[in-house]
């Protein structure tokens, strides 16, 4: 009986081939086609042959020679930066901040735009994207992808935002406007889950499957995430603990609706809760992270504010890690960053003393705009896959 070919088997071999030397002129270039051939495991001939595949495309350029033994030098390989582009944005209530990178990741544009003057979301968003680009020196028709890293609820289903606290004039339909407006792929994060993104590619939770992100800043939030991916629920409401139920805290009715109520859990250790601590110790600040700073920087005299607010925490997080179970908990947000090793020391303790689970509690390892930079890497995850996935056609 005669074999069965496979028809289309070369191509499918070929399209994996090309993705994995992309991946490691990523990661580990610029190569040279021997070096690509044995990092892949591939033939001379074949690893030639992938190399001439994408140049044609223009994924690769040579940008250099490899000084060798006998013979001429060897010439160097690098992924072409300008295949594509993509533009994360961070929404805040006042301002708007956008970034555009390269397909590389090396950001090259960035703008920052203020919002308080403006009740036109997609004026300001269409402003931060073109004037990113144009920082960038590229033109808005090779940004592949715009990821927008937003407070309040995403739907999963939708992509939509079914509702954000502190952006009122953002709302259902604002998607569909957006991506008219801009003329190419959008697409609405919520902020506390792309910090999570940032924290697994480059903080504390690298190389971690299974850990959970509780941000502390003007509101409380969670990210979790499960065998590698995030969890976002059926509605994209996984996460919102400030509407937590807890001990100490009055539960209003309405919270479920979630308009002009702050839920429990936010009472109890959101911005304000934090400044409330502070000032029964002799701490203020304009914001919570100042009084938490000071209080750091004080010494045993602001171990109070830390101890308090580590017990409020801990409430929070204890309910989290009884149903998730995660072995790592990392404190992001601009009051968890400023609090430190010193806050993450404290809630763990807290969190092992009150329940069942000892996950290890850590402070953030991502130093500067962690929704930004998920919002990037998350575009780049997306556009690398289309734009590397159809070096065959």
């Amino acid at each position: 009986m005669a074999a069965t070919r496979l028809p289309g088997t070369p191509r499918l071999l070929r399209a994996l081939n090309d993705r994995a030397a992309l991946d490691l002129l990523l990661a580990r270039g610029p190569l040279t086609r021997a070096q690509l051939g044995e990092l892949t495991g591939l033939s001379k001939v074949t690893a030639s042959q992938l190399v001439e595949r994408l140049e044609e495309r223009g994924l690769v350029r040579r940008v250099g020679e490899q000084a060798g033994g006998r013979g001429p030098n060897a010439q160097l390989y690098a992924v072409t930066p300008t295949s594509a582009h993509v533009i994360g944005v961070d929404v805040g209530p006042d301002c708007v901040v956008a970034a555009c990178a390269d397909i590389t990741g090396t950001v090259t544009g960035r703008v920052e735009l203020s919002t308080k003057d403006t009740d036109d979301p997609v004026g300001v968003v269409h402003r931060a994207v073109i004037q990113a680009a144009a920082d960038a020196d590229t033109d808005i028709t090779s940004v592949r992808r715009v990821v927008l890293g937003t407070p309040g609820l995403v739907d999963p289903e939708s992509g939509e935002i079914s509702f954000a606290w502190d952006l009122p004039r953002w709302h259902r339909g604002l998607l569909a406007d957006l991506r008219r407006d801009l003329s190419t792929p959008v697409v609405f994060g919520n902020d506390v889950n792309l910090a999570a993104v940032a924290e697994q590619t480059t903080g504390a939770a690298t190389g971690v499957s299974d850990f959970a992100l509780v941000w502390i800043g003007r509101g409380v939030g969670l990210a979790s995430v499960i065998n590698g991916r995030l969890h976002q629920g059926a509605t994209g409401a996984a996460g919102e603990i400030g509407y937590l139920p807890v001990a100490g805290a009055e539960v209003p009715h309405n919270a479920a609706r979630g308009r002009g109520v702050k839920g429990a859990f936010q009472t109890l250790a959101g911005a304000e809760a934090v400044k409330a601590i502070g000032r029964e110790h002799g701490f203020r600040g304009a914001e919570a992270a100042d009084v938490i700073r000071a209080a750091v920087a004080a010494g045993e005299p602001g171990e109070p504010v830390l101890d308090e607010l580590a017990r409020r925490l801990a409430l929070g997080v204890a309910a989290v890690c009884l149903v998730l179970d995660p072995p790592l908990v990392v404190l992001a947000g601009e009051v968890g960053r400023a609090a430190g090793p010193s806050l993450a020391e404290r809630v763990e303790r807290e969190v092992a003393a009150i329940t069942l689970v000892s996950p290890k509690v850590v402070v953030t390892g991502v130093s500067a705009e962690p929704v930004l930079h998920g919002a990037l890497h998350t575009a780049l995850d997306a556009v690398r896959n289309d734009v590397f996935g159809s070096t065959t056609d």
